[in-house]
C-alpha cells in the first residue's frame, strides 16, 4: 500500500506535482546555510530552521516544499572548516533561479522560508526581481522574525538568546536534530555579542556579519571580516550567545511558533488572484 504522499518535492514523482498543481499554486523554498556553529551544533543548523517551519507548515495547509537549500551567504564563517560560502550575488541568481523554474510549472505563490539572517539582503533582491519579471507573489517568510515574539519568550538568557549559536538556535536544533548536536559541548559565548571586529565611539556600532533588527537605539553596520570574527570568538568557539541554556522543550515551542505563524500566513494568500506575465526556463 502506498504511504501518504510527501510534502516534498524531491520526493514525489512529476505526475504527483503536476495533480497537485491541478488544484493549488503555493510552494515553500526553505534556505538555509552550510556554516559553522560552535563545537556542539552541525553545520546545518541555520537549513533546519527553514526545513522544520517549512515542513511543518506544509503538512498543516496540504502545500508543497521545494528541496532545501543548503548554501548561502556565509562569507564571515570562512575562518572555521566546512563552511561554504556562495557570493552574494551568486546566491541572488541560485535562488532567482529556483524561482524561475517553479514559476514556470506553474506555481504562483512563493514563500521563501529563510532560515538565515544574513541572506536577507541578497532575498530581498531575488524576491523583487522574480516579482517584477514573472508577476508571481513572492514572500520571504524569516524564521527569526515571523516567530521573533515567541521565540523570545522561550529563552532565559536575555542578550545571549538569540547570538549566533545561541540559546534559541541551539534549542532549536536540539529539538529537530538531536543526533547532530552534543550539549556536553555548549558553551557561555554572550561575552562575545559585543565583539566581531568593530569599534564603539559613545553608540553602538556594529560589527557583525548582520544586521539585527532586535537592536534597540541608534547602530552603524560594519561587515566584518572572517580573521575578526574567529579572533573575537576564539575563547567561545564560535559561539556568540548562551548556548549552554538550550533544552530540546524551547526548541519545540519556538518551532510549534514558527509552523503557527507560516500557516497563518498561507492561508491569508491561499486564495489570492495571481496572473503570472511571463514564464521563461532559466538559461
Amino acid at each position: 500500500m502506498p504511504g501518504t504522499p510527501s510534502c516534498w518535492i524531491q520526493e514525489l514523482s512529476y505526475p504527483e506535482v503536476e495533480r497537485y498543481l491541478a488544484e493549488n499554486d503555493i510552494v515553500l523554498i526553505p534556505v538555509g546555510a552550510t556554516e559553522q556553529h560552535g563545537h556542539h551544533a552541525p553545520m546545518m543548523l541555520d537549513t533546519a530552521w527553514a526545513m522544520a517551519a517549512a515542513e511543518g507548515a506544509a503538512k498543516r495547509t496540504r502545500v508543497l516544499v521545494a528541496p532545501p537549500l543548503h548554501y548561502g551567504w556565509s562569507h564571515v564563517h570562512m575562518a572555521f572548516a566546512g563552511t561554504i560560502t556562495l557570493r552574494a550575488e551568486t546566491f541572488t541568481g541560485v535562488a532567482v533561479d529556483i524561482c524561475e523554474s517553479l514559476v514556470y510549472h506553474g506555481f504562483r505563490k512563493l514563500v521563501i522560508v529563510n532560515g538565515n539572517r544574513t541572506v536577507l539582503q541578497p532575498l530581498d533582491i531575488a524576491a523583487v526581481k522574480v516579482r517584477n519579471t514573472t508577476g508571481a507573489y513572492v514572500a520571504v517568510a524569516d524564521c527569526g522574525l515571523i516567530a521573533k515574539t515567541e521565540i523570545k519568550a522561550a529563552c532565559d538568557s536575555g542578550r545571549g538568546a538569540l547570538g549566533h549559536a545561541g540559546e534559541a538556535e541551539s534549542s532549536m536544533i536540539l529539538h529537530t536534530f538531536p543526533q547532530f548536536t552534543d550539549m556536553r559541548q555548549a558553551v557561555d559565548g554572550t561575552r562575545a555579542m559585543a565583539s566581531g571586529g568593530a569599534a564603539t565611539t559613545g553608540r553602538l556600532v556594529r560589527g557583525h556579519m548582520h544586521l539585527d533588527p532586535g537592536i534597540t537605539g541608534d547602530s552603524v553596520y560594519i561587515p566584518t571580516r572572517p580573521d575578526e570574527f574567529r579572533a573575537a570568538t576564539r575563547r567561545t568557539r564560535g559561539v556568540r550567545g548562551a548556548a549552554q541554556m538550550a533544552t530540546a522543550e524551547k526548541g519545540e515551542k519556538m518551532v510549534k511558533a514558527m509552523v503557527d505563524n507560516l500557516s497563518a500566513f498561507i492561508e491569508d494568500i491561499r486564495r489570492l488572484k495571481v496572473t503570472i506575465r511571463r514564464r521563461e526556463i532559466p538559461i
